[in-house]
């Protein structure tokens, strides 16, 4: 950056406190914490911002998202989902490799970070996905390099399925990087869905969706895997998790000194199964959204931190695609752009506090993937940073939603509370509703 930039007056909310402050960017980097008067020769140097009244907060990072490139790009696309996370403050993200190809080898990996490279306007990571018959592949991933290693123990996306135990035995046992699953048993959803079929065909009411994707097929999987961790001292992360009943497979403690940790999704806290009737597929996720007592329970979880990490599972469909029957209604939804609104309303409720919710989406995804300098207001760290006015209302519609698809499970629903300005590596990249599109986000790497 030609010239540095400071934010002045802001209150950072950060590492568990909530403090007036100001901070100076210089070349990417958070260069200086000024929590009394900034120095006058500092402020002739830089352009100043002024965040008066509003929150500073560390740029998001979300573990979990399906940007769709390459191969699904009617759905979305990698320059599309990452304009949306910006403006919904979230800097950085790690995406799954169910595309069109599947990413399975190193060569189809590092042909989707050039796509991030070109394309994506915040930092980018992306998993490798595991097979039946890929082992070799995933052992050749750079643990500082890539996020992880994504293993569908579920059906939720076809061959991807990874059911051999085997495998899972020798993927388990010889990893050398985080393991992130999706925990569903495919024999467990086969069952409920033949008897749902042979009573409705293809046109299922989608309020039996959790029954199909029942509690029981979710802790069939996840206890599954957290046995395989532990006896294997493998370092594992448990993707969105539904129920309460598989809390129980988690244990209290700092999140660096975890092996096993968990992670919920913001639909999984906002919405339960009462939700169905009102907007159907649109929240037909896997695994599915379960009771109302699941979703205070899972809140529970993160407050006392039995779970860790708060993230979006973005999975964007096309309205058309998400209109069809129940059988050929895909899961998922776009959810990356709202995922920090979602949680101020749970703020703004007393059901979380604001600190807590950047220890959930900012901290603890920095220190559970050992992300290099992010995650943090810290000197020395790279300026991935968001201001936020509490105060703002806003209505989502179609036309203020970046996604590719147009649509989203909160249109029609007024918010308290807005990102103004998100800077990704000291770079103001969104702007009251403006972009500046002139530099790319930088691909994560990781401190292992």
């Amino acid at each position: 950056m030609s010239k540095k930039t400071i934010i002045r007056n802001a209150i950072l909310v950060n590492e568990g406190i909530k403090v007036k402050g100001n901070v100076l960017i210089d070349n990417g980097i958070i260069a200086k914490i000024y929590l009394n008067d900034v120095p006058q020769e500092i402020l002739n140097e830089c352009e100043i911002i002024d965040a008066t009244g509003k929150y500073l907060l560390p740029g998001i990072i979300d573990d979990q998202v399906h940007f769709r490139e390459p191969g699904l790009t009617h759905k979305a696309e990698i320059y599309t989902e990452a304009k949306a996370a910006v403006a919904g403050g979230v800097t950085s993200f790690m995406e799954m490799p169910n595309t069109n190809p599947q990413t399975t080898t190193q060569k189809l990996l590092e042909e989707k970070y050039q796509l991030g490279a070109e394309k994506s306007l915040a930092n980018y990571s992306f998993y490798i996905g595991a097979t039946n018959d890929n082992i070799e592949e995933l052992l050749k991933t750079d643990p500082a390099q890539v996020c992880g290693i994504k293993i569908f123990m579920g059906s939720s996306t076809g061959n991807m399925l990874v059911d051999n135990p085997n495998t899972l035995e020798q993927i388990f046992k010889h990893a050398k990087l985080l393991i992130a699953v999706h925990c569903e048993d495919e024999e467990t959803i086969k069952s409920n869905l033949a008897s749902y079929i042979k009573q409705y065909g293809d046109d299922i009411p989608v309020a039996f969706h959790p029954i199909i994707r029942s509690e029981e097929a979710c802790y069939k999987s996840s206890s599954m895997a957290v046995k395989l961790a532990i006896k294997h001292n493998t370092r594992l992360h448990v993707l969105h998790l539904s129920t309460a009943n598989e809390i129980g497979l988690f244990e209290g403690a700092t999140s660096r000194k975890k092996r096993i940790t968990g992670e919920v999704c913001v639909h999984h806290l906002w919405f339960d199964d009462s939700d169905y009737a009102k907007l159907g597929n649109r929240i037909k996720w896997n695994p599915a959204i379960k009771t109302e007592n699941d979703k205070e329970k899972l809140l529970e979880a993160l407050l006392d931190d039995t779970l860790d990490v708060i993230a979006t599972d973005h999975a964007p469909h096309t309205w058309e695609e998400k209109n069809n029957p129940y059988t050929k209604a895909p899961s998922g939804g776009p959810l990356v752009q709202h995922s920090l609104n979602v949680m101020l309303e749970l703020c703004n409720q007393d059901k979380i506090s604001l600190e807590k919710i950047v220890t959930k989406m900012c901290h603890h995804p920095a220190e559970i993937f050992q992300v290099h300098k992010r995650g943090y207001i810290r000197e020395g760290y790279y300026a991935d940073l968001i201001l936020l006015d509490k105060k703002q209302q806003w209505t989502v519609t179609p036309e203020n939603s970046y996604y590719k698809c147009k649509w989203s499970p909160f249109d029609g629903y007024t918010f308290t509370g807005k990102v103004t300005h998100t800077f990704v590596n000291g770079h103001l990249v969104y702007n009251e509703g403006i972009f500046n599109e002139s530099q790319k986000g930088m691909r994560l790497k990781f401190d292992r």
